[in-house]
């Protein structure tokens, strides 16, 4: 729903309701505004994923040359909202799941080139994940309390639990692992 008359709707939603609110993306990324009966019920954003996160890179196993070249194939889940007057029940997994099955489809329509891996971090203070896990998302460990900005090995953000959803069973080769 990029650059569409939806996108502002999108972008208010986030900022009003998502404890996190709205930032413009930067680099490739994907916006989904789910309805019913006409109505918004919920946002994802998609965007390229961060190039470094110790928990995913061990997970995948890739090699420095493959993984400079092959990290636009994945995709990093940066802002999920359920807008909160909606109370319908394994809603967020349901959405999760349509999600995996077009994404793919529609970056590679956008940008020329699928992906074969989803990412997002969730903060274990505020949240548990459970729709993630209901949606066979799979915990990879937690990020090291880093910005991508950072200075210096201090901490200097809550750390994060790491998900992930591989969207085909070869994901790896297909990321240059050979295997």
């Amino acid at each position: 729903m990029r650059r569409t008359a939806e996108e502002p709707l999108f972008n208010s939603l986030l900022e009003q309701y998502h404890y996190l609110g709205y930032r413009q993306p930067v680099g490739e990324h994907l916006k989904y505004l789910a309805t019913a009966q006409g109505r918004p019920i919920a946002a994802f954003a998609w965007s390229s994923a961060p190039r470094h996160l110790g928990a995913r890179d061990r997970f995948i196993g890739w090699p420095a040359p493959a993984h400079r070249q092959n990290i636009h194939l994945l995709a990093y889940n940066t802002r999920f909202l359920i807008l909160p007057f909606v109370q319908v029940p394994h809603l967020a997994s349901h959405l999760l799941g349509r999600m995996a099955r077009v994404l793919s489809i529609d970056w590679e329509q956008a940008y020329g080139h699928p992906v074969y891996y989803l990412e997002t971090f969730v903060d274990p203070q505020r949240f548990r994940g459970t729709c993630y896990r209901a949606a066979n998302w799979q915990v990879l460990g937690r990020t090291c309390g880093l910005g991508k900005d950072a200075q210096s090995k201090i901490q200097n953000r809550p750390f994060k639990e790491v998900l992930a959803y591989p969207l085909t069973a070869d994901f790896r080769q297909r990321l240059g692992v050979l295997g």
